[in-house]
């Protein structure tokens, strides 16, 4: 390894080569890293990494740090229109959810026991100036009937 394209290099070299060979491209702003949301449910709290993120696709990794299993959901401003939600998070296990959602108020919600109205958090979706479609009511009812269709015969 001392030779590359044909030259001999002092061993001192090569460590720096060798480490700018193993370095990554950062992420630029607006790219995926900035729509993640880091969610510890505990059995008595809902503790989110950021209540402010911008519009689009955005990832909430949540992890079920208590001593039951959990849910978490994103609820539209009213506080009852589900935009998404995951289920049966086992203690100590962590599961992701991927919404597209686009600017406004809604409100994450834990719920330890699976039961009741959870541990709720006002989250804010900024413009990111990317077009996100705002679903309907219509097609909000769609997509739960479809998905309620394939549990049943799942």
């Amino acid at each position: 390894m001392r030779r590359l394209l044909g030259l001999r290099l002092p061993a001192a070299l090569l460590v720096p080569l060798a480490a700018l060979g193993a370095c990554t491209e950062n992420k630029a702003p607006g790219s995926d890293a900035d729509r993640t949301i880091q969610v510890e449910s505990s059995d008595d709290e809902c503790t989110l990494s950021s209540t402010e993120i911008p519009s689009g696709s955005i990832t909430f990794e949540v992890e079920n740090t208590g001593s039951q299993v959990t849910e978490f959901y994103l609820y539209g401003a009213d506080g009852e229109r589900v935009v998404g939600e995951v289920e049966d998070i086992g203690p100590g296990l962590s599961r992701e959810m991927t919404v597209e959602a686009p600017a406004g108020a809604y409100v994450a919600a834990c719920k330890p026991g699976m039961e009741g109205d959870g541990l709720r958090v006002d989250l804010t979706v900024t413009d990111s100036g990317e077009a996100v479609a705002a679903l309907a009511d219509e097609d909000l009812l769609e997509q739960a009937e479809e998905g309620y269709r394939e549990v049943v015969q799942g």
